[in-house]
């Protein structure tokens, strides 16, 4: 952070705990906290935001599931999921704070918003041209669109809770539970959507030979001869893509007519320019946080596991064995245990703390992965294919909820830098599962994840521990390390 003028050593010691967002503040006096929105305006506004979501991401996920089974040539669909998170980690860099700055939360991630529809929409005519143009255009808008959603769920959270008197902790975690119950959901609209679109398609033949090549055994050039990869008919590729653009539409409309624009705490000295110092303001928040250089394994393996099974659980598993229209229906089993863990694991974790919840992710995570490099698909027991889609998705929960609040408790009064750290390395961890797709086998990949994994986790417990270590009072709510 900059501070004009003189700087009292309180607010050195500060600004050296919880860095900087690139955003200029003018330091004020504490003063008691008003009520700046009703309890009942809050939780509507959080309603609000997460159907916002869900309606959008019911219909990108879906897609982003469909991607490297329905535009398989060339690597051209997961080729635009990287550019998509390529752009998104520069754009992180460089554009939450100006644009937050500008135009607020709610206006933020209106805009943000408009940028998925046109992805959307570049799938009716889906080649290099039009792909990669708009996966920037959409990977520009995803960082400002969650940094906003973010920064106001942790804005009116903590409002919340100086109205109830509960912990900032606890509040952001309930709040982000909920959010994550209605966003991940939308796995179940779309890929239901999905599902009955395609059921129609002819199912291929496939051989016991052929089904030795899928799974950890699967490689780039496994589709050449395998029938159930082969792409559904081209009207119901366009059918399908209308009802997502439908959705995505009908998210912009009520974010525009129900949300409630907030001004943050710290608006008034906010950066509106666009500047480098943005990017240094980013990168001090790394620099400078030694929770943050810690949570970066943590972060990026939060994007590598949701490519995994978004890129290669689809394609390697389910539609190698089973055929792309059965890809919809095990995303449902996924999505419906993600958003029920992602509900009740929000609400829990303030009577156990997050430490259970991450052990947990950890041993269902790491089985599954050792599961699948032994496992061979069997069309014939079609059931493990929702059984291993569902335990991943109760892992993902934990991952997703609990990483998003530790954040959120840790850099309340820097969130803007925090979550676009946050969205950075996460994107990065996108950027390489997405990129291995069309070189590397599923074996390696699933090497490559339970890496992560391991180390990353070794890490959260490090942060845990300096966090009692400095506080062992009230271990939560301390961020110096």
């Amino acid at each position: 952070m900059e501070f004009s003028n003189v700087i009292s050593e309180k607010e050195k010691e500060a600004q050296a705990q919880f860095g900087s967002s690139g955003v200029t503040l003018t330091p004020t006096i504490k003063q008691p906290a008003e009520v700046k929105m009703s309890k009942a305006r809050i939780i509507k506004n959080l309603l609000v935001v997460s159907f916002g979501f869900l309606c959008l991401f019911t219909s990108f996920n879906s897609l982003a599931n469909l991607q490297s089974s329905l535009n398989k040539d060339d690597g051209l669909g997961v080729g635009g999921l990287s550019v998509i998170y390529g752009a998104l980690v520069v754009s992180c860099m460089f554009t939450p704070p100006f644009i937050i700055g500008r135009l607020g939360c709610k206006w933020t991630v209106f805009g943000s918003m408009l940028c998925y529809i046109l992805y959307m929409g570049a799938n009716f005519y889906a080649i290099w041209g039009t792909i990669v143009p708009s996966a920037i255009i959409l990977g520009f808008g995803a960082a400002p669109l969650w940094s906003a959603k973010c920064t106001y769920l942790t804005e009116t959270a903590t409002w919340y809770a100086q109205q109830t008197g509960a912990t900032v902790d606890d509040i952001i975690n309930r709040f982000f539970g909920v959010f994550f119950m209605l966003f991940q959901s939308g796995q179940i609209w779309g890929n239901l959507i999905s599902s009955l679109v395609f059921h129609e398609a002819d199912k291929g033949n496939i051989t016991s030979e052929d089904l030795k090549q899928c799974g950890a055994n699967f490689c780039p050039s496994s589709d050449e001869n395998n029938t159930n990869l082969d792409k559904p008919p081209i009207e119901k590729v366009y059918k399908v893509c209308g009802i997502y653009i439908g959705c995505a539409v009908l998210a912009v409309i009520v974010i525009a007519v129900g949300l409630d624009p907030i001004t943050l705490d710290r608006e008034d000295g906010r950066q509106r320019q666009f500047s480098f110092k943005l990017v240094l303001g980013t990168a001090k928040h790394l620099w400078r946080s030694n929770y943050q250089k810690l949570l970066v394994i943590l972060t990026m393996y939060s994007g590598i596991e949701q490519a995994f099974v978004t890129g290669d659980y689809t394609k390697s598993f389910v539609a190698c064995a089973l055929g792309i229209e059965d890809i919809g229906f095990v995303m449902i089993c996924y999505g419906v245990v993600d958003a029920l863990c992602s509900f009740s694991f929000g609400r829990l974790v303030q009577f156990v703390g997050h430490t259970p919840f991450f052990i947990l992710a950890f041993l269902l995570h790491g089985g599954l992965q050792i599961t699948f490099l032994l496992w061979t698909p069997d069309n014939e027991k079609v059931y493990l294919f929702y059984i291993f889609a569902a335990l991943w998705g109760m892992g993902d929960a934990v991952i997703q909820t609990q990483i998003n609040a530790l954040y959120g408790m840790l850099w309340t009064k820097d969130s803007e830098a925090a979550f676009a750290n946050y969205r950075l390395w996460e994107s990065l961890g996108f950027i390489i599962a997405f990129a291995c797709q069309n070189f590397l086998c599923t074996d390696v990949k699933i090497y490559i994840c339970i890496g992560f994994l391991c180390v990353g986790m070794l890490l959260y417990g490090v942060v845990e521990i300096a966090n009692r270590r400095h506080d062992p009072n009230n271990p939560k709510l301390n961020t110096k390390l």
